[in-house]
């Protein structure tokens, strides 16, 4: 080899240990493994793996397949969500069903795979953060480190000559760059300075945060309620499992994490729009309501609307659906009351088209003096036009409300022990009214017509007095706050790791031989950023002005501007 290629390789060696002095701890991240030597042992290969597992990269993949592996619980149906629809599923796919059983696909949050992923990045975020936050902390601790031999060897560098003291332009640098909010100290015959710890703050306080969201998440998971009422107008609701139309819980959720509080149901009102082409799209849905929290809380009044839900403790009260709920009295063949009350009606479209069941089922008597039970099949329409054509409801409000009855009579089957809707009516042992053409009995009715049975069997009245109904579901994250403290957290620790460099400055002032002082400036960031020459050429222009340069200075060994040195890698 040359002794021109020798002195080349000696430079390049040097240049190499110059930067690596100087960026030593610029960063916390571990140093990484490259090899594996043979016959580590047990021992060996558990703390092998135990670096891997507590990498970033690791972690980082493992949130990838946490991402992936949270997919299919978003497109197939889940056991905990909706386990009807499961059971469809299943009957519809006769071949996938057995494979996504086996796969745990149709419980992905609670299967075996997905809990391994979760628990892993779990470690794997926390042995990544407790020792870069104890390297982290020592940094803090400690001064940041001289500076290099070779100043110019730096990717941002440069110098003049002034007729200063040295003293004093190291005093001048000092103040400069503390006033730059720099981590500063003099270190020999130079000022050391570092600045941007928030970034490397940032980065622990989003892995942090993430460890929190997991948290969280799981808490929410295993300790979660969410369940839906219907409530009439006048009615009202106690948080008691027993009440729910529907409820499904976490695994670990228990009847006593309920929080306790009640409502009634004061009025409901929804407002549409009743032209252009958005008629009969709603413009308000609110409902009034008094509520009390406790056992024994004082009664408070509040409108619970859309997407703005009543809060008491980890509860939340949201206003979901709306719809009809007609007064309905049935008399037998002797005038007695035998039920009344406001049936609520399903709804069908956006114009409230519903439908619906009215059962009696005790306390009525036939002509004969026979106990019956009643079912009518009903179907109403808010607002009916005959023009239409139609028997559907043209607006969603009450302008011209309609009601039709088929009605049955026979055995409803309700004491057969097997559970029904109260929306569905079974006919297995019913049989129709008729009317005069031996035709199963139906009728239209208008607030106020009565439906007259035949053979002296009874009325049904549709009362004037229609009732509303609102649908409220009633859901308890008792981590959600976390989650959203966590969420925030994350999001300005990525900013700040993503936008704020960590780098360093050093000023050297020295005498030379000829009796004039050298002033050396360099910069280092720990990635290549055009920040660190502007920066460091802001820096050395204020410092200029307290120390310019000597008169008598050579062109060649005075620099105006910062430039990269000689060779520095780009």
């Amino acid at each position: 080899m040359s002794d021109t290629a020798t002195d080349k390789s000696q430079d390049l060696e040097d240049r190499q240990e110059d930067l690596g002095a100087a960026g030593s701890q610029l960063s916390t991240a571990p140093k990484e493994e490259i090899s594996l030597a043979p016959g580590l042992g047990v021992i060996g290969w558990a703390r092998w793996f135990w670096r891997q597992l507590t990498s970033m990269r690791v972690a980082l993949l493992l949130l990838l397949l946490l991402s992936l592996g949270a997919i299919p619980g978003s497109l197939i149906p889940q056991t905990g969500a909706d386990i009807n629809k499961v059971d469809d599923f299943r009957k519809a796919h006769t071949t996938l069903a057995p494979i996504y059983d086996k796969l745990g696909l149709f419980h992905v949050y609670s299967s075996v795979w997905f809990s391994a992923i979760y628990i892993l990045l779990f470690v794997s975020l926390i042995g990544c953060i407790i020792p870069r936050t104890w390297q982290f902390v020592g940094q803090l601790r400690g001064r940041p480190p001289g500076a290099p031999k070779r100043l110019n060897r730096l990717p941002a560098y440069t110098s003049w000559r002034t007729t200063e003291d040295p003293e004093k332009v190291r005093e001048a640098a000092l103040a400069l760059l503390r006033k730059k909010r720099f981590r500063a100290h003099v270190a020999g015959d130079a000022v050391a300075a570092e600045k941007g710890y928030v970034r490397e703050l940032g980065n622990l306080a989003f892995h942090l945060a993430l460890i929190v969201l997991l948290i969280a998440f799981a808490w929410g998971q295993l300790y979660k309620s969410d369940g839906t009422k219907l409530v009439v107008e006048g009615d009202g609701f106690s948080n008691s499992i027993i009440q729910y139309d529907d409820f499904k819980s976490g695994s670990l959720f228990s009847n006593d994490d309920l929080v306790p509080f009640s409502f009634d149901l004061k009025q409901f009102r929804g407002t549409y729009e009743v032209s252009g082409p958005n008629k009969g799209t709603p413009r308000t849905y609110q409902a009034k309501i008094a509520y009390s929290a406790g056992a024994f809380g004082k009664e408070k009044s509040t409108t619970v609307k859309v997407n703005e839900p009543l809060h008491i403790g980890d509860a939340k009260v949201y206003l979901v659906s709306h719809g009809y709920a007609p007064v309905i009295t049935v008399r037998d063949g002797k005038g007695k009351v035998v039920y009344q009350d406001a049936v609520p009606l399903l709804p069908l479209d956006g114009n409230v088209t519903s439908n619906g069941v009215i059962k009696v089922m005790d306390g009525y008597k036939n002509a004969r003096g026979q106990s019956e039970q009643l079912g009518f099949q009903a179907f109403f329409v808010p607002t009916f036009d005959a023009k239409s054509g139609t028997m559907l409801s043209q607006f969603p409000a009450l302008l011209n409300p309609l009601l039709a009855l088929n009605a049955y009579h026979g055995d409803l089957g309700v004491d057969s022990g097997i559970p029904q809707s109260v929306y569905q009516l079974d006919k297995t042992h019913m049989k129709a009214y008729k009317d005069a053409k031996n035709q199963p009995l139906k009728k239209l009715l208008q607030p106020g017509d009565t439906l007259t049975l035949p053979n002296g069997a009874g009325s049904v009245t549709f009362e004037k007095d229609i009732k509303q109904w609102a649908g409220f579901e009633i859901v308890q994250e008792p981590g959600s706050i976390w989650a959203l403290g966590g969420a925030i957290t994350a999001i300005f620790g990525l900013a700040a790791s993503l936008f704020i460099q960590r780098r360093r400055v050093w000023v050297r002032a020295v005498r030379g031989a000829d009796g004039v002082t050298v002033v050396e400036m360099a910069g280092l960031g720990r990635s290549e950023s055009a920040k660190v020459p502007e920066e460091l050429g802001d820096l050395a222009g204020t410092l200029y002005d307290q120390a310019p340069g000597a008169p008598d200075a050579d062109a060649d060994s005075t620099e105006s501007s910062v430039v990269p040195a000689e060779g520095a890698e780009k």
